[in-house]
């Protein structure tokens, strides 16, 4: 529904902002600072799927930040970001999903954060509860899914449209990293991060400014085996294909024609050869001012919460009935959470507390979106940023890096802003997105105390953010899950089904608790070192059964497994403490190779330690975080973060056939009645223990007595 038909609805709010124009008028008398200063609504649409009558808001808000503010000196290039007035100005959208009568609000607020500039609202459970929900841009790179669309209004995406940094008039340059992978042929290859955009465009087309180097063999612990250097001459920044061969069209440069210029592509004269990786270095000239959309994101959550009206008097739709908020992000976005935390944007411009509560979910690291030409959507593979600094929540040291001991917390503690946390991740972040340093710090000796504030849940052997649930023994033939990443390829073994549902819906109620009548959720659980169920990455110290059909040996030697941590040099300009500044280094030195610890595994390969979960306690076979890798260039190693699945044989005689060490079903349950039975108990155990909802027991229970298993 566009503006053209909203009367009846902005005759609503016009009432309402004729009864906030007092506080209208003193907000816009109160002195400039960095804040929302208007908001325009582009659409209010019904929501349909709950009982209560519920109304979403899509809009854009414009604030402006001062770069004198210590609230915003945090933000790399914020001052080179500046309008000629000394302010830096930002347009981001949002969208606003409430009761249509705001009496039946419950009073909470959720501010979720886009990943990767996806659209969404509040889940019909929250909605039933009476809760708001807002969703707002923060992702200013600009390209892919987060580029602001032509039409500003069209609500297809989030975005935040933030200025590029610039020093005497003209745009900053520098040098930019980008790689491409499992691709070959004749045709251009874009030049993608996590499949988006990288999102900066070359500052020239001469690729003699550039580099293009091969790989023959990159191992997880970084180990790189060098090909050929491309000459300039044999490569271009071009588009071609049949009939349009090399050199192809040259691409369009002009960053003002972004992002419809992106992704770049590269064209080489004798095609790519889909066994290497290709890497290449360019210089740049559109350097966003990333720390911006931050900044704007913050404004927009302070300003729902706390104000009446913008400074043109159009209202907050939901002023006044805001008790208690959280801000949540999952995979990408959580780490957003834990970086907005960690550069104190929980304190707005007038030193308010932002958010009650935070829940970054599968998120254990900082999300790449505070240094010059950063890649906010990269994953962690070689070369790119997320683990500089501290990931953890109390001070803890940082020797083997040699940085200042400090955390997440280290600027909320010392205003009395930081939120109250609860974090849950699975086992797939484990190996492949370095998690466990933000539990034993980077010497990885001690287990890091966690903060009263903060509560931890580790779902064992499960995927990244869960899988599909349900009781099936055998899945119907497939190929194997897609391994997540830049086009890096699929998994041998078949997807791991153990859910995150269930523990997302105790979680969520138990932040609403906790927020708004301070009841503690329950006690935090996961692998620790202290109980030795956290242990050395290799197979011997996992104790995992030898033998386990489709899993060589081979996939735990250290060239192959858990991702480690890489202490990067970026260069001299770059705070590696804090991940913000200028890196040079492109690509960046390995100064040390931080190797992770994994959880510790039972007789089956199912890991031990975390939050009980029925499937994990009733098994159809083993649960794996990680997954191995078909063909391609990372054969045979890890399948980046996704999981796997083996299931346990029927028989006893199907068991010795194959040489399985595991247990059959039938040895282990004898019936389905007997299965139901292992099911009902593990659900009581969930239950008992506060992590499994009355109506999700049963329903699984249910579950378990329909399924097929021993029939």
């Amino acid at each position: 529904m566009h503006s053209r038909h909203l009367t009846g609805r902005r005759s609503r709010l016009h009432r309402l902002a004729m009864a906030t124009a007092a506080a209208a008028a003193i907000a816009a008398a109160a002195p400039a600072g960095a804040r929302v200063t208007r908001i325009v609504i582009d659409g209010v649409s019904p929501l349909a799927g709950q009982s209560i009558p519920y109304e979403e808001i899509r809009g854009r808000a414009f604030g402006e930040l001062d770069p004198g503010d210590p609230h915003n000196g945090v933000i790399t290039d914020i001052k080179q970001g500046a309008d000629a007035d000394g302010k830096v100005r930002y347009e981001t959208s949002f969208n606003l999903v409430k009761p249509v009568d705001m009496k039946r609000a419950s009073g909470f607020l959720w501010h979720d954060v886009p990943n990767r500039g996806g659209t969404g609202t509040i889940v019909v459970e929250e909605r039933e509860l009476g809760d708001i929900g807002l969703r707002s841009g923060w992702q200013a790179d600009n390209a892919g899914g987060t580029g602001v669309p032509a039409n500003r209004a069209s609500g297809t995406n989030h975005w935040v449209a933030a200025p590029v940094a610039r020093v005497g008039g003209e745009a900053v340059t520098g040098n930019v990293l980008a790689r491409i992978v499992n691709q070959g042929g004749r045709d251009s290859k874009p030049l993608m991060v996590q499949g988006n955009p990288v999102p900066y465009l070359p500052a020239t087309l001469d690729t003699t400014k550039a580099t293009l180097k091969t790989h023959l063999k990159e191992t997880v612990d970084g180990v790189v085996t060098e090909g050929r250097d491309i000459a300039p001459g044999d490569w271009a920044f071009a588009n071609c294909g049949p009939g349009n061969p090399f050199p192809g069209t040259p691409i369009d440069n002009d960053p003002a024609h972004a992002p419809g210029n992106l992704p770049v592509h590269v064209c080489l004269r004798d095609g790519f050869d889909p066994r290497l990786l290709y890497q290449v270095v360019y210089p740049s000239r559109n350097a966003y001012v990333l720390g911006v959309g931050m900044a704007a994101f913050r404004d927009v959550g302070t300003f729902f919460r706390h104000e009446s009206a913008d400074d043109f008097g159009t209202p907050n739709p939901v002023a006044g009935f805001v008790k208690g908020t959280a801000v949540r992000g999952v995979s990408q976005s959580g780490n957003m959470v834990r970086q907005f935390i960690f550069m104190g944007l929980n304190q707005d411009e007038r030193n308010r507390m932002v958010y009650d509560g935070a829940w970054p979910i599968i998120a254990g690291r900082r999300v790449a979106a505070n240094s010059r030409w950063a890649q906010p959507d990269g994953v962690l593979e070689l070369y790119q940023q997320g683990s500089e600094g501290p990931q953890w929540w109390a001070d803890w040291s940082d020797p083997v890096r040699r940085q200042p001991t400090g955390s997440i917390f280290s600027r909320c503690d010392r205003n009395g802003t930081c939120p109250k946390v609860i974090e849950h991740f699975g086992s797939a972040e484990v190996y492949a997105l370095k998690l466990t340093p933000e539990w034993i710090g980077t010497a990885g000796d001690a287990d890091i105390p966690l903060p009263r504030n903060v509560r931890r849940y580790y779902v064992p052997s499960s995927t990244h953010g869960g899988g599909t649930g349900g009781f099936v023994h055998v899945p119907a033939a497939a190929a194997g899950p897609i391994c997540p990443g830049n086009n890096f390829g699929t998994g041998t073994l078949a997807a791991n089904p153990v859910p995150h549902a269930e523990i997302t819906n105790v979680l969520r109620l138990a932040m609403r608790d906790w927020v708004l009548n301070g009841t503690p959720p329950p006690p935090s659980r996961w692998p620790t070192l202290a109980d030795r169920t956290l242990v050395d990455a290799n197979r011997a110290a996992m104790g995992f059964p030898s033998g386990v059909p489709g899993i060589p040996d081979s996939i735990f030697r250290r060239e192959n497994f858990a991702f480690p941590v890489f202490d990067y040099d970026w260069g001299p300009h770059f705070n590696h403490a804090e991940a913000s500044g200028v890196p040079s280094n492109m690509p960046p030195i390995i100064r040390k190779v931080i190797p992770m610890k994994v959880p510790k595994v039972d007789a089956d390969g199912n890991e031990m330690g975390g939050v009980p979960t029925v499937l994990v306690m009733a098994p159809l076979g083993t649960y794996l975080g990680f997954n191995i890798t078909a063909e391609g260039f990372h054969q045979g190693q890890v399948c980046n973060y996704v999981g796997g699945y083996v299931p346990f044989a029927r028989t006893r005689a199907e068991r010795m056939a194959s040489g399985d060490p595991r247990l059959s079903l039938e040895e282990r349950y004898g019936s389905h009645e007997g299965y139901v039975e292992a099911v009902r108990a593990a659900a009581a155990k969930a239950s008992a223990e506060g992590f499994l909802l009355p109506a999700d027991r049963e329903r699984l229970i249910r579950q378990a007595s329909e399924s097929a298993v021993l029939r």
